[in-house]
């Protein structure tokens, strides 16, 4: 399996419009991060976690010729705004696969009415195939199965993905114990860390690093980053050996 970080920023990406701070200024590349989102891929099959509203840009970088579905974490504007995108997909491949929750399927319908139009379709607009995702109810996709994390993003509802030992969590601020016992005994975990000072809905950096050590990956990754949380290069020395900043375009095997 390999994991491909498209995007590792928080919702304004960095550097964030019209920002002086010296994080936005930085000439490495790892410190500009456009929206959070991933790829993972295996065999024939490629999935993509969240399309935010850089996801044409991601997967022009990516040279993406095809994609077997999208998974989605919730409805928040910088995970799905991109979905428009999906229209070179569509007409080379038909209806597109797409996986959330309900309530989320449900607000798609209403931003981009449009695509899940069946009567006077216009003739330029995509369509998916939709499936929903149910809290403790695993699903298979591309002949893996996928169990959906539920977790707390302040008072909202996200889900996060594991499958086989991957586990990919974003936007958490708390999660359950029975979440976490899905979380436990996987090789690769992926969580956001959103700065360093305490947020309401999201993991800071300390946060982030308690739950590592709870589930104790092999490895962990750290993505959904604000300029707040500083500098890549000097973050990534104060993290322990088996912990990493992701930044974009990394790519990480399993």
């Amino acid at each position: 399996m390999k994991v491909t970080f498209l995007g590792t920023g928080t919702s304004q990406g960095i550097p964030v419009i019209g920002s002086s701070h010296p994080v936005c200024l930085s000439e490495d590349s790892r410190d500009k991060r456009l929206r959070v989102s991933a790829i993972i891929e295996w065999e024939k099959y490629r999935y993509i976690i969240d399309c935010g509203p850089d996801f044409r840009q991601q997967m022009l970088r990516e040279n993406c010729q095809h994609i077997d579905g999208i998974l989605f974490t919730h409805e928040h504007s910088d995970h799905v705004l991109g979905l428009d995108d999906i229209r070179p997909f569509f007409f080379r491949q038909g209806d597109i696969p797409i996986y959330g929750h309900k309530r989320v399927i449900i607000e798609l319908e209403k931003r981009f009415d449009y695509i899940f139009e069946s009567e006077n379709k216009y003739p330029g607009a995509p369509s998916v195939k939709v499936h929903f995702v149910e809290k403790d109810k695993p699903f298979t996709i591309g002949g893996k199965v996928a169990i959906p994390i539920d977790v707390d993003h302040n008072n909202w509802q996200v889900f996060g993905y594991r499958l086989d030992d991957f586990v990919y969590l974003t936007d958490a601020k708390t999660i359950s114990d029975s979440q976490i016992e899905k979380v436990k005994n996987a090789k690769v975990l992926v969580v956001n860390a959103l700065r360093i000072e305490p947020h309401n809905s999201h993991f800071n950096l300390e946060e982030a690093l308690a739950f590592i050590r709870k589930v104790a990956p092999e490895r962990a990754y750290l993505t959904h980053i604000s300029h707040l949380l500083g500098f890549h290069a000097e973050v990534e020395k104060t993290l322990p050996e088996n912990v990493f900043l992701a930044y974009d375009g990394l790519k990480i095997e399993l």
